[in-house]
Protein backbone atom coordinates (compact mmCIF):
# COMPACT_ATOMS: atom_id res chain seq x y z
CA UNK A 1 0.00 0.00 0.00
CA UNK A 2 3.00 2.07 0.95
CA UNK A 3 3.83 2.64 -3.20
CA UNK A 4 0.70 3.76 -3.87
CA UNK A 5 -0.31 7.81 -4.01
CA UNK A 6 -1.90 9.25 -0.85
CA UNK A 7 -4.13 12.05 0.14
CA UNK A 8 -5.34 13.78 3.19
CA UNK A 9 -8.82 14.84 1.75
CA UNK A 10 -11.52 13.53 -0.37
CA UNK A 11 -14.57 14.52 -2.40
CA UNK A 12 -17.05 11.41 -3.69
CA UNK A 13 -19.26 12.98 -5.98
CA UNK A 14 -23.04 12.17 -5.80
CA UNK A 15 -25.47 12.39 -8.96
CA UNK A 16 -24.29 13.81 -12.67
CA UNK A 17 -20.61 14.41 -10.57
CA UNK A 18 -18.86 11.83 -12.02
CA UNK A 19 -15.45 13.49 -12.55
CA UNK A 20 -13.18 15.63 -10.74
CA UNK A 21 -10.01 16.07 -12.52
CA UNK A 22 -8.16 15.76 -16.18
CA UNK A 23 -6.13 13.30 -17.69
CA UNK A 24 -3.23 14.40 -15.38
CA UNK A 25 -4.60 12.53 -12.31
CA UNK A 26 -3.38 9.28 -10.95
CA UNK A 27 -5.99 6.11 -10.89
CA UNK A 28 -5.82 3.77 -8.26
CA UNK A 29 -7.75 1.01 -7.69
CA UNK A 30 -8.27 -1.14 -5.16
CA UNK A 31 -9.92 -3.85 -2.85
CA UNK A 32 -11.30 -4.42 0.59
CA UNK A 33 -12.96 -5.73 3.00
CA UNK A 34 -15.81 -4.92 1.61
CA UNK A 35 -15.61 -5.34 -2.08
CA UNK A 36 -14.49 -2.98 -4.50
CA UNK A 37 -15.65 0.60 -4.02
CA UNK A 38 -18.14 2.26 -6.74
CA UNK A 39 -15.12 2.81 -9.57
CA UNK A 40 -11.26 3.40 -9.30
CA UNK A 41 -10.10 6.39 -7.76
CA UNK A 42 -8.49 9.08 -9.18
CA UNK A 43 -6.08 11.73 -7.29
CA UNK A 44 -5.49 15.14 -8.07
CA UNK A 45 -3.95 18.05 -6.94
CA UNK A 46 -6.27 21.10 -5.49
CA UNK A 47 -4.34 24.48 -4.56
CA UNK A 48 -1.38 22.16 -3.78
CA UNK A 49 -3.21 19.30 -1.61
CA UNK A 50 -3.50 15.91 -2.79
CA UNK A 51 -7.02 15.03 -3.04
CA UNK A 52 -8.89 12.29 -3.72
CA UNK A 53 -12.20 11.53 -5.96
CA UNK A 54 -14.43 8.79 -6.43
CA UNK A 55 -18.14 9.06 -7.72
CA UNK A 56 -20.61 7.63 -4.97
CA UNK A 57 -22.60 5.87 -8.05
CA UNK A 58 -19.96 4.75 -10.33
CA UNK A 59 -18.42 6.69 -13.01
CA UNK A 60 -21.69 5.28 -15.49
CA UNK A 61 -23.78 5.89 -12.52
CA UNK A 62 -24.15 2.28 -12.09
CA UNK A 63 -24.97 2.03 -8.56
CA UNK A 64 -28.55 2.93 -7.49
CA UNK A 65 -28.85 4.40 -3.82
CA UNK A 66 -29.05 1.63 -1.80
CA UNK A 67 -26.78 -0.14 -4.04
CA UNK A 68 -23.72 1.44 -2.99
CA UNK A 69 -20.51 -0.20 -1.38
CA UNK A 70 -20.75 2.43 0.85
CA UNK A 71 -18.28 0.84 3.76
CA UNK A 72 -16.04 -0.11 0.67
CA UNK A 73 -15.98 3.32 -0.78
CA UNK A 74 -15.00 4.68 3.06
CA UNK A 75 -12.65 2.27 3.60
CA UNK A 76 -11.14 2.24 0.35
CA UNK A 77 -10.34 6.16 0.98
CA UNK A 78 -9.09 5.47 4.41
CA UNK A 79 -6.67 3.36 3.52
CA UNK A 80 -5.06 6.01 0.55
CA UNK A 81 -4.65 8.59 3.82
CA UNK A 82 -8.06 10.20 3.72
CA UNK A 83 -8.90 12.23 6.83
CA UNK A 84 -11.35 14.54 5.77
CA UNK A 85 -14.32 13.99 3.21
CA UNK A 86 -16.43 15.97 1.46
CA UNK A 87 -19.50 14.29 0.09
CA UNK A 88 -21.40 16.38 -2.45
CA UNK A 89 -24.71 15.62 -3.68
CA UNK A 90 -28.36 16.13 -5.28
CA UNK A 91 -31.37 17.12 -2.70
CA UNK A 92 -34.87 17.81 -3.09
CA UNK A 93 -35.81 20.75 -1.10
CA UNK A 94 -38.78 20.74 0.90
CA UNK A 95 -39.21 24.59 1.54
CA UNK A 96 -40.56 26.14 -1.46
CA UNK A 97 -37.61 29.48 -0.79
CA UNK A 98 -34.82 26.58 -1.07
CA UNK A 99 -35.55 26.59 -4.75
CA UNK A 100 -33.03 24.40 -7.74
CA UNK A 101 -29.98 26.07 -7.71
CA UNK A 102 -29.38 26.39 -3.73
CA UNK A 103 -26.57 24.92 -2.44
CA UNK A 104 -26.78 23.71 1.63
CA UNK A 105 -24.39 23.08 4.22
CA UNK A 106 -26.50 20.23 6.70
CA UNK A 107 -25.88 20.22 10.39
CA UNK A 108 -28.43 17.40 10.98
CA UNK A 109 -29.58 14.06 9.31
CA UNK A 110 -32.44 11.97 9.45
CA UNK A 111 -32.20 8.36 8.40
CA UNK A 112 -35.37 6.58 7.15
CA UNK A 113 -33.49 4.06 4.76
CA UNK A 114 -33.50 0.13 5.60
CA UNK A 115 -31.52 -2.78 5.00
CA UNK A 116 -28.33 -0.92 4.26
CA UNK A 117 -25.02 -1.83 6.00
CA UNK A 118 -24.40 0.76 8.31
CA UNK A 119 -21.34 -0.23 10.39
CA UNK A 120 -18.04 -1.90 10.46
CA UNK A 121 -18.35 -3.09 13.95
CA UNK A 122 -20.84 -5.89 13.26
CA UNK A 123 -18.88 -7.53 16.37
CA UNK A 124 -17.32 -6.25 19.96
CA UNK A 125 -20.11 -3.79 20.99
CA UNK A 126 -18.67 -0.46 19.54
CA UNK A 127 -21.34 2.71 19.53
CA UNK A 128 -20.15 6.42 17.97
CA UNK A 129 -21.49 9.66 18.90
CA UNK A 130 -23.12 10.51 16.12
CA UNK A 131 -25.55 13.39 17.59
CA UNK A 132 -23.76 16.01 15.03
CA UNK A 133 -23.24 13.69 12.35
CA UNK A 134 -21.37 16.42 10.55
CA UNK A 135 -18.03 17.80 10.58
CA UNK A 136 -17.70 21.44 12.39
CA UNK A 137 -14.55 22.20 10.88
CA UNK A 138 -15.43 21.26 7.65
CA UNK A 139 -18.71 22.60 7.32
CA UNK A 140 -17.25 25.99 8.01
CA UNK A 141 -14.85 25.74 4.92
CA UNK A 142 -17.83 24.89 3.31
CA UNK A 143 -19.73 27.79 3.93
CA UNK A 144 -16.65 29.74 3.61
CA UNK A 145 -16.67 28.90 -0.20
CA UNK A 146 -20.12 30.66 -1.03
CA UNK A 147 -19.61 32.40 -4.06
CA UNK A 148 -22.08 34.63 -6.16
CA UNK A 149 -23.65 32.23 -8.23
CA UNK A 150 -25.24 29.70 -6.19
CA UNK A 151 -27.32 30.72 -3.19
CA UNK A 152 -26.17 29.22 0.45
CA UNK A 153 -27.48 28.40 3.06
CA UNK A 154 -25.67 27.24 5.81
CA UNK A 155 -27.67 24.48 8.03
CA UNK A 156 -30.14 22.47 7.02
CA UNK A 157 -31.74 18.76 8.22
CA UNK A 158 -31.18 16.18 5.48
CA UNK A 159 -33.61 13.12 5.52
CA UNK A 160 -32.58 10.37 3.99
CA UNK A 161 -34.89 7.68 2.42
CA UNK A 162 -34.32 4.60 1.17
CA UNK A 163 -34.85 5.29 -2.77
CA UNK A 164 -34.38 4.16 -5.67
CA UNK A 165 -38.28 6.00 -6.02
CA UNK A 166 -39.05 9.52 -5.45
CA UNK A 167 -41.01 10.44 -2.26
CA UNK A 168 -44.91 10.61 -2.43
CA UNK A 169 -46.42 13.95 -2.17
CA UNK A 170 -48.11 12.33 1.47
CA UNK A 171 -44.74 11.50 3.21
CA UNK A 172 -42.75 14.63 1.64
CA UNK A 173 -45.56 16.43 2.96
CA UNK A 174 -45.22 15.05 6.58
CA UNK A 175 -41.03 15.33 6.46
CA UNK A 176 -41.64 18.89 5.48
CA UNK A 177 -44.32 18.89 8.50
CA UNK A 178 -41.20 18.04 10.95
CA UNK A 179 -39.61 21.25 9.92
CA UNK A 180 -36.56 19.43 7.84
CA UNK A 181 -35.32 20.84 4.82
CA UNK A 182 -33.80 18.66 2.53
CA UNK A 183 -34.26 15.09 1.45
CA UNK A 184 -31.39 13.16 -0.17
CA UNK A 185 -30.80 8.93 -0.63
CA UNK A 186 -27.47 8.67 -0.17
CA UNK A 187 -26.50 10.67 3.08
CA UNK A 188 -26.92 7.66 5.02
CA UNK A 189 -24.41 5.38 6.32
CA UNK A 190 -21.98 7.29 4.37
CA UNK A 191 -21.84 9.73 7.09
CA UNK A 192 -21.93 7.50 9.80
CA UNK A 193 -18.76 5.04 8.25
CA UNK A 194 -17.12 8.15 7.94
CA UNK A 195 -17.43 8.56 11.99
CA UNK A 196 -16.97 4.89 12.68
CA UNK A 197 -13.47 5.04 10.37
CA UNK A 198 -12.75 8.62 12.59
CA UNK A 199 -12.52 10.51 9.39
CA UNK A 200 -14.14 14.33 9.61
CA UNK A 201 -17.36 14.53 6.76
CA UNK A 202 -19.32 17.32 5.41
CA UNK A 203 -22.35 17.07 3.00
CA UNK A 204 -22.74 19.69 0.73
CA UNK A 205 -25.97 19.69 -0.97
CA UNK A 206 -27.36 21.35 -3.94
CA UNK A 207 -30.98 21.37 -4.68
CA UNK A 208 -32.40 19.65 -7.52
CA UNK A 209 -36.23 19.78 -7.20
CA UNK A 210 -39.18 21.15 -5.33
CA UNK A 211 -39.98 17.92 -3.16
CA UNK A 212 -43.63 16.51 -4.37
CA UNK A 213 -45.32 17.47 -1.16
CA UNK A 214 -44.57 21.51 -1.73
CA UNK A 215 -47.95 23.62 -3.42
CA UNK A 216 -45.36 24.36 -5.96
CA UNK A 217 -44.10 20.93 -6.55
CA UNK A 218 -44.85 19.12 -9.84
CA UNK A 219 -43.51 15.45 -8.56
CA UNK A 220 -39.91 14.93 -9.35
CA UNK A 221 -38.56 13.09 -12.35
CA UNK A 222 -34.78 11.48 -12.39
CA UNK A 223 -34.52 13.58 -15.76
CA UNK A 224 -35.25 16.79 -14.55
CA UNK A 225 -32.92 16.08 -11.37
CA UNK A 226 -30.02 15.49 -13.54
CA UNK A 227 -30.92 18.37 -15.98
CA UNK A 228 -30.83 20.45 -13.24
CA UNK A 229 -27.59 18.84 -11.59
CA UNK A 230 -26.21 19.71 -14.94
CA UNK A 231 -26.95 23.18 -15.31
CA UNK A 232 -25.26 24.16 -12.18
CA UNK A 233 -22.36 21.65 -12.34
CA UNK A 234 -19.66 24.03 -13.50
CA UNK A 235 -20.00 26.13 -10.39
CA UNK A 236 -21.18 23.97 -8.18
CA UNK A 237 -17.44 21.92 -8.70
CA UNK A 238 -15.94 25.26 -8.16
CA UNK A 239 -17.56 25.73 -4.78
CA UNK A 240 -15.98 22.41 -4.01
CA UNK A 241 -13.11 23.43 -5.26
CA UNK A 242 -13.14 26.40 -3.10
CA UNK A 243 -14.17 24.17 0.00
CA UNK A 244 -11.44 22.43 -0.16
CA UNK A 245 -8.62 25.17 -0.73
CA UNK A 246 -10.63 26.67 3.26
CA UNK A 247 -9.96 23.77 4.68
CA UNK A 248 -7.25 24.20 7.38
CA UNK A 249 -5.16 21.21 8.22
CA UNK A 250 -4.73 17.85 6.86
CA UNK A 251 -5.54 15.12 9.77
CA UNK A 252 -8.81 13.84 11.41
CA UNK A 253 -10.39 16.87 13.88
CA UNK A 254 -10.35 16.60 17.80
CA UNK A 255 -14.31 16.33 17.54
CA UNK A 256 -14.08 13.27 14.65
CA UNK A 257 -11.57 11.42 16.83
CA UNK A 258 -13.80 9.27 18.83
CA UNK A 259 -12.38 6.03 18.90
CA UNK A 260 -8.76 6.69 19.14
CA UNK A 261 -7.16 7.07 22.99
CA UNK A 262 -10.64 6.27 24.20
CA UNK A 263 -10.03 2.88 25.57
CA UNK A 264 -12.19 1.24 22.91
CA UNK A 265 -11.59 -2.16 22.04
CA UNK A 266 -11.59 -2.00 18.36
CA UNK A 267 -12.56 -5.78 16.61
CA UNK A 268 -9.67 -4.43 14.13
CA UNK A 269 -7.28 -2.38 12.89
CA UNK A 270 -8.29 0.74 11.15
CA UNK A 271 -6.82 1.10 8.41
CA UNK A 272 -3.78 3.61 8.03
Amino acid sequence: MSSDPRASLAIIGGSGFYDFFGDDATTVELDTPYGAPSAPITIGQVEGRSVAFLPRHGRKHEYSPHTVPYRANMWALRTLGVRRVFGPCAVGSLRADWGPGTVAVPDQLVDRTSGRDQTFYDAGGVHVSFADPYCADLRAAAIASAGTELPMKDHGTMVVVQGPRFSTRAESRWFAGQGWELVNMTGHPEAVLARELEMCYSAIALVTDLDAGLESGEGVSAANVFAEFERNLVPFKALVRRAVAAVDGDDTCDKCRILTGTGVQLPFELPQ
